[in-house]
């Protein structure tokens, strides 16, 4: 499988995905809308002899002459956001959605060897619990009048105290946003087309995915942007809740090879396979080390308080299918990569739309 198509591979993980790739020989060929939201006024750059087609996923004839001699595809291409989808809904599903129905489509008639899709953590909303007594709970939920009164944490029938544990790929899904939902649908659908089509699908559950390349100005493309950009511009990073909520941080670059190593392990495929760091953040520690890693050690986070409709407490993962089925093991850590990470924001432009993005929620009732 040497000639592979990334949809989606000018965004911040397609353009690493297409560097892993042609770094280890492969040809590569990109598909991506070039979105506004996304890329701003930057100039698009691509690895040295990739070839890059600008169109829509959800086009037919893009869509077409993007898979013409395709041995494997990486499907990227999505609208990413918990926050934003919540009222962009017919954004979300049309390209989420209807573009992966329509590069599915497209491949009954031009198979390919291999597909294999990003989904998302978001899938299954919640993480794992376990009780004090150690009984596992897959199905923890919070109630919106426990968010709305400040309760944050999660509590069991009998009212004890919910430990999160790391989330592994048994855990059943529960979405709690359209984005959710879109990537779900996306995940299935592809596992789904290709046992029905003998191509080999793999579906990649990423987790919170940081590193150089982000887009700085779209403030729902992740916390680490989010958190680079107020601090860029001399402003304290804001913080949904109390800040203990937990979540797992994944360079980019493991990211990169974990796409290349689902390509290349024939064991792979037909699975939904987690890829983390196999450790957990709280918000407030990774809006600390950020700090100290951008040189304003004493900018301390605004903790506002409030909560976000579609925001989970705790999610982390469990990385054992990874490294059984990829062997796939994360060489880069959050605490160990943030310098690089704060040099590069220090030489881009970071624009500052964090305020924006909680008055949009705010002015729609999404935030409690």
């Amino acid at each position: 499988m040497k000639r592979v198509l990334v949809t989606g591979g000018c965004g911040f993980i397609g353009r690493h995905v297409a560097q892993e790739l042609t770094a280890n020989g492969y040809q590569v060929r990109i598909l991506d809308v070039l979105l506004d939201q996304v890329h701003g006024s930057e100039t698009i750059s691509v690895p040295a002899g990739a070839e890059l087609i600008k169109g829509d996923v959800r086009d037919r004839e893009a869509v077409a002459q993007a898979v013409s001699d395709i041995d494997a595809i990486i499907h990227l291409a999505a609208e990413v956001g918990v926050g934003q989808s919540m009222y962009e809904i017919t954004r979300y599903v049309g390209t989420n959605d209807l573009g992966t129905a329509t590069l599915l489509e497209t491949l009954v008639k031009k198979p390919v060897e291999r597909i294999v899709v990003a989904s998302s953590m978001s899938i299954y909303g919640e993480g794992l619990y376990e009780t004090p007594g150690g009984q596992r709970i897959d199905d923890a939920r919070r109630r919106p009048v426990d968010v709305r009164a400040g309760r944050w944490d999660l509590l069991s029938a009998a009212g004890e105290m919910l430990l999160p544990i790391p989330t592994d790929e048994e855990k059943r899904p529960d979405l709690a946003s359209i984005y959710a939902l879109t990537k779900y649908a996306q995940e299935r659908a592809v596992l789904i087309f290709g046992q029905a089509y003998d191509m080999g699908a793999v579906a990649l559950r990423l987790f919170n995915v940081f590193g150089a390349g982000q887009a700085l100005a779209n403030p729902y493309t992740g916390v680490l942007a989010n958190f680079a950009s107020r601090l860029a511009n001399g402003k304290r990073p804001m913080i949904f809740e109390d800040g203990r909520q937990k979540r797992d941080f994944v360079h980019v670059r493991d990211v990169a090879r974990a796409f290349r190593l689902a390509l290349e392990q024939r064991q792979a495929a037909g699975h939904a396979i987690n890829v983390g760091s196999g450790r957990s953040y709280t918000i407030s520690e990774v809006a600390r080390l950020l700090a100290e890693a951008m040189g304003v050690p004493k900018r301390q986070p605004e903790i506002l308080g409030k909560a976000r409709s579609g925001d989970i407490r705790n999610c982390f993962a469990d990385i054992g299918k990874a490294r059984e089925l990829l062997g796939f093991e994360p060489g880069l850590r959050l605490e160990n990569s943030l310098g690089e990470f704060a040099a590069w924001v220090r030489n881009s432009v970071a624009v500052d739309r964090g305020a924006d993005m909680k008055r949009e929620l705010e002015e729609r009732g999404l935030v409690s």
